[in-house]
C-alpha cells in the first residue's frame, strides 16, 4: 500500500488541497452572518469524506469497475427510477433522495456510472474503428435511457452532461469521420430548429404546456434577456454585474457589493463563481481556472502513459464530465450558456457533487497506480491504443 501511495500524482493532490481552500473560503464569505452560517464547516466534512473516497478508490484496481460495469449500471438506473417516485423537489428539479438530513442526488452519481459502462463497452470492442449499428447505436441507447430519466426530473444540466460524456468517449473510441460529421450536422440542425421554434412559438408552447415554467425561467434570460421577466433574468443579470465589478484584483474578501447584498442567489452553491470573480477579481478567477487546467492536464498525461486500453477510456470520460461542468457553470453567468443547476466542481457546496468528483479523480489515480500492470483474468481484446490518444501523444 505504501508503494502505491508513493506512486500517486502529488500534483493532483496539491491542486485538490488548493481547490478545497478556495471552496471553504468562498462558502464562508457567502454564508457568514446568515441562516446558512456554518456551511463551510459542513463542506470541510464533505471534503474529508471525499478524500477518503479519493484515496480508497485510488488503491483499488480500476479494472474491477470495468469487470462489474453492468451491475454498476443496473444499480444506477434503479436509483434514477426510484427518485422519480420518492424524490424530493428542490429548486424545480425532483432529483434528491432524502435519508434523514442526508440528501443524495442520483443524477450526479450516474455521471461516473455512465463513464464506467461506456468505457466497458468500448474496451470490449475488437475493431479499431467503431461500427455505426453494432457500436454507436448500442452506446447511444445506454446513454439515452438515463438521459430520459433525468429529463423527467427536470434536471437539464446533468442530462446534458451525459451527452457530453457520450461524445467524448465516441471520439476516443475512434468513431468514423463520416458518422461524426452526420452526428454534428443532425445535432446542429436540431439545436437550431429547437431554438427557432422556442423563439417564434414561445407563448403557444407555454400555453400547450409543452414548455415547463421551470425551463422557461432558465432559458429566456439566455436567448432574449431583454424580453425576459424581471424574476427570470434577475439571477443572470446580477451575476454578470458581480463578475464585471470584480475588475482585475476584486473588491476584497467579504467585500463584494453585489453578492454580499444578496442580489445573486445561491452564491454558496451554483453561483459561487460570481462571488469569486467579484471578491477576488480576474486574478482570483484565473487561479481557479489554472487549477482546473492543471488537473485536466495531469489526467490526460496519465491516460497517455497507461498501457491498458480501459484506463484511457475512463479518464477521457471523466475529463469530458469535468470540462462540461466547468464550462456550463461559468458560461451560464457570462451569457454563453442557459442557466442550469449544474455545480462548479470541487468548489460549490454539496456533498453528493463533491464526493462523486473526488471518487472520479480516484478512478483516474487508480489508472496511474495500476495502469502499467497486466491483469490475466480480465478479458482483453486486441491491445491497440485509441487513435485519438495516439494523436495527442
Amino acid at each position: 500500500m505504501l508503494q502505491k501511495l508513493k506512486k500517486m500524482d502529488m500534483v493532483i493532490v496539491v491542486v485538490l488541497l488548493l481547490l478545497m481552500i478556495i471552496s471553504i473560503v468562498s462558502i464562508y464569505s457567502s454564508t457568514v452572518n446568515t441562516e446558512l452560517e456554518g456551511y463551510h464547516r459542513k463542506m470541510l466534512l464533505f471534503y474529508i469524506v471525499g478524500f477518503i473516497a479519493f484515496f480508497g478508490i485510488s488503491l483499488l484496481d480500476y479494472r474491477l469497475f470495468i469487470k462489474y460495469a453492468w451491475y454498476i449500471y443496473g444499480g444506477g438506473i434503479a436509483l434514477l427510477v426510484l427518485v422519480i417516485f420518492i424524490g424530493a423537489d428542490l429548486n424545480g428539479a425532483q432529483g434528491w433522495i432524502m435519508i434523514g438530513s442526508l440528501s443524495i442526488q442520483p443524477a450526479e452519481l450516474f455521471k461516473l456510472v455512465l463513464v464506467i459502462i461506456l468505457s466497458f463497452v468500448l474496451f470490449r470492442k475488437h475493431k479499431p474503428v467503431l461500427s455505426f449499428w453494432r457500436d454507436v447505436i448500442p452506446i447511444g441507447l445506454l446513454t439515452l435511457v438515463p438521459f430520459a430519466l433525468v429529463m423527467v426530473q427536470n434536471d437539464l444540466g446533468n442530462a446534458l452532461s451525459y451527452i457530453v460524456i457520450l461524445v467524448g468517449l465516441l471520439w476516443i473510441g475512434n468513431v468514423k469521420l463520416l458518422h461524426a460529421l452526420i452526428g454534428l450536422v443532425l445535432a446542429a440542425g436540431a439545436a437550431f430548429g429547437g431554438i427557432q421554434a422556442y423563439v417564434h412559438y414561445h407563448d403557444e408552447l407555454l400555453e400547450a404546456k409543452i414548455l415547463k415554467p421551470h425551463w422557461v425561467g432558465r432559458i429566456d434570460p439566455w436567448l432574449f434577456p431583454e424580453k425576459a421577466t424581471t424574476d427570470a433574468s434577475w439571477h443572470t443579470k446580477n451575476a454578470k454585474l458581480a463578475i464585471a465589478s470584480g475588475g482585475m484584483s476584486g473588491e476584497g474578501f467579504m467585500q463584494g457589493s453585489t453578492v454580499q447584498s444578496g442580489r445573486v442567489p445561491y452564491t454558496y452553491s451554483d453561483s459561487i463563481f460570481a462571488l469569486i470573480a467579484e471578491e477576488f477579481g480576474f486574478i482570483g478567477s484565473s487561479v481557479l481556472l489554472l487549477a482546473y487546467f492543471i488537473l485536466i492536464h495531469r489526467m490526460i498525461l496519465i491516460a497517455l502513459e497507461c498501457r491498458d486500453r480501459a484506463g484511457p477510456f475512463l479518464i477521457v470520460g471523466i475529463v469530458a464530465m469535468f470540462m462540461y461542468q466547468i464550462f456550463e457553470n461559468i458560461g451560464m453567468f457570462i451569457g454563453l450558456m442557459p442557466l442550469t443547476g449544474i455545480t462548479l466542481p470541487f468548489i460549490s457546496y454539496g456533498g453528493t457533487s463533491l464526493v462523486i468528483s473526488m471518487a472520479s479523480l480516484g478512478v483516474a489515480m487508480s489508472v496511474k497506480l495500476h495502469g502499467q500492470e497486466i491483469e490475466e483474468d480480465m478479458p482483453r481484446p486486441s491491445m491497440y491504443r485509441p487513435a485519438s490518444l495516439q494523436q495527442l501523444n
